[in-house]
């Protein structure tokens, strides 16, 4: 026993001095771009990286944890050159601070590569310049950033709303235009003397005031209240302003006069709906006094939020954004200048009113990056409207089969995947919020997969099974076209997944799966069919969409991918992945072979199987045709 003791020992110091080689390669790596770079001892100290505590280091800045380095504090050295943050990928850092040095420039576009950290500290350096708006996609694991002091210009990256922030500073930069649309509760935020304007965001509304002085034109809590008619002066919303609202006045009551809605492939065009408007112009302006009376209260099911009545959204601003199964869809822009989806719903009687509430107020407490909050409904007997945020890239049913302009790029396959990404975060997020439920999702396809301004991944009309008439929801719901549906009208915890895996088959083909369509039940009608029968006859690149811009860096991972939707595709339910399996698969992939993994969920345990393996072909139920 002594002996296996001792050659278990030694192994464990072996490997220790060959991770603290490596680690010093990297940081020696990191050093020659620095221009004082001889304020640092790494180049005189023998000692290893972190001392026999575990939890100290005689190299500078070095901070360790556990036996292992951690993060790098390099502060108040007159440091200057180029950050060469792509040297520190190996080490694993969970914090970096360069604050008080002399580096100048535009923000290190390579730090996103660093996608364990937690921690990114750049203030009073000398950076400038915009940062790019997706600057920090990828980094899921950060939490605080400071930029503060720096003479950065342009706007505050959208990408910061797509992490989890708890502290953010940006005060004394020349930073303009709106702040973004924080969600993140309790974030504690400093934006004072810069060139902002606009609303401040509700969520932040419970600041100390200073934290916005010195701008040119923010308003809302905690400073003056905006102007009533305030709003961004674009032409389309001056345009609408000047209608007074008779626009959505009048769609309004032609969503609540219509007794059939159609059943939409794509987007429907806006001035289509306009012209409708106008035609119900006259109806408007005889029945809004008696729908006065029969308007209810709009139940708003998240804190921190914006309040408005339903009088409110009929003075909006109004834009049709289209019809589909489960009912029509408008923009409303407020006069605060928020924009808000306004969905309504006939369908939705298969509950009692408590019962409704109670499940709405349910879907109020979801929160994650990766799923479109509900943010309000209203309630009658014989339709319902949900209230959510407006998603600015619109629908990936659009982006990958929408008319597109002869100057506009498709999806790219790095996008596609990281739109994958964010699905598959957001429905694990989902079959942890809701494990009693079947269908924690339900109609996952590509035009409830919305994009925002960095085109990452906002899943909607989630976890709406439960109150959906049960007839409808067989008829048009995507999860009723699976398998198992089709063969016993039964649903499981993992038909979700299969709805996911036509969804990756989706977006790696191009091809628009006649599963969504009410007409997509019965055998062969089906993507994975047709993606099978490709993969077993030719076993080529054919099945990809050419507009992803293939190359041999990335078709391994094209071809991973291609393989984890064929295993969320399974027929045989037993066989078929469960989400957690199917999460912490599509979580390893990379845009091209040899990269690093740019996500920290699978490492860090946040929601996926800490267990998870690289994928091999041995893995899958397919193989290459001999």
């Amino acid at each position: 026993m002594a002996t296996t003791h001792l050659y278990l020992f030694l192994l464990l110091i072996l490997s220790s001095a060959a991770s603290s080689s490596s680690d010093i390669s990297s940081l020696f790596d990191f050093a020659t771009t620095l221009t004082n770079a001889d304020r640092l001892n790494w180049d005189t100290i023998q000692k290893p990286l972190c001392n026999d505590d575990g939890n100290s280091s005689d190299w500078t800045g070095v901070l360790c944890k556990n036996g292992a380095i951690n993060g790098l504090r390099l502060e108040n050295m007159s440091l200057s050159g180029t950050i060469n943050a792509t040297a520190l990928v190996p080490l694993r850092l969970f914090s970096l601070s360069l604050l008080n040095n002399s580096f100048s420039g535009p923000f290190p576009a390579d730090v996103k590569k660093l996608t364990r950290l937690r921690r990114l500290f750049l203030s009073r350096n000398n950076f400038s310049g915009a940062i790019p708006d997706k600057a920090f996609i990828g980094m899921a694991a950060l939490r605080e950033v400071d930029l503060a002091n720096n003479g950065f210009v342009g706007k505050i990256p959208n990408s910061l709303i797509r992490v989890q922030l708890t502290n953010l500073t940006v005060q004394n930069n020349q930073f303009e235009g709106k702040i973004p649309d924080f969600w993140q509760e309790g974030l504690v935020a400093n934006f004072s003397s810069n060139r902002l304007r606009g609303a401040i965001p509700d969520v932040l509304s419970y600041e100390d005031a200073s934290m916005f002085s010195g701008n040119l034109g923010l308003c809302g809590l905690p400073l003056s209240p905006c102007p009533k008619i305030w709003y961004r002066k674009t032409a389309f919303i001056a345009a609408a302003s000047a209608a007074a609202g008779v626009a959505l006045i009048s769609i309004l009551l032609l969503l609540w006069r219509r007794r059939r809605t159609r059943p939409m492939r794509y987007q429907k065009s806006v001035n289509h709906f306009k012209s409708e408007a106008t035609k119900a112009e006259s109806i408007a302006a005889d029945a809004i006094h008696n729908k006065a009376e029969e308007q209810g209260k709009i139940h708003f099911v998240r804190s921190g939020r914006e309040r408005f009545e339903l009088e409110d959204l009929l003075k909006a601003a109004a834009e049709v954004l289209g019809s589909g199964s489960f009912g029509s869809s408008y923009k409303a822009l407020l006069l605060t200048g928020k924009p808000y989806v306004v969905r309504r719903f006939k369908q939705m009687s298969n509950v009692g009113k408590e019962e409704f509430y109670h499940h709405m107020r349910k879907l109020g407490r979801v929160t994650h990056p990766n799923l479109l909050p509900l943010v309000g409904f209203y309630y009658k007997k014989e339709e319902k409207l949900l209230i959510s945020d407006f998603v600015e890239n619109g629908s990936l049913a659009s982006h990958l089969h929408g008319k597109r302009k002869p100057d506009q790029p498709g999806l790219d396959w790095p996008t596609r995947l990281r739109i994958v990404k964010g699905v598959a975060r957001g429905l694990a997020h989902l079959y942890a919020e809701f494990p009693s439920l079947a269908l924690p999702h339900g109609h996952l396809k590509s035009s409830n997969v919305l994009l925002d301004g960095a085109f990452e991944a906002v899943v909607s009309d989630y976890a709406l099974a439960p109150v959906i008439n049960r007839d409808h929801a067989q008829e048009f719901m995507v999860a009723h076209k699976s398998p198992e549906s089709m063969q016993s009208d039964k649903v499981t915890r993992k038909t979700d997944v299969w709805s996911l895996g036509i969804l990756i088959l989706e977006v790696l083909t191009g091809r628009f799966p006649a599963n969504y369509l009410k007409s997509g039940r019965g055998p062969g009608a089906d993507l994975a069919t047709w993606v099978n029968s490709v993969v077993r006859e030719e076993w080529t690149g054919e099945v990809f969409d050419k507009e992803m811009g293939l190359g041999r860096s990335c078709e391994g991972q094209m071809l991973r991918l291609l393989k984890i939707g064929m295993c969320c595709c399974e027929s045989n339910v037993e066989k078929r992945w469960g989400m957690e399996e199917a999460a912490a698969r599509i979580e390893e992939l990379k845009e091209r072979e040899g990269d690093e993994d740019y996500s920290s969920y699978a490492s860090e345990g946040e929601g996926y199987s800490s267990a998870s393996r690289a994928v091999t072909d041995d893995d899958f139920s397919f193989s290459r045709a001999s």
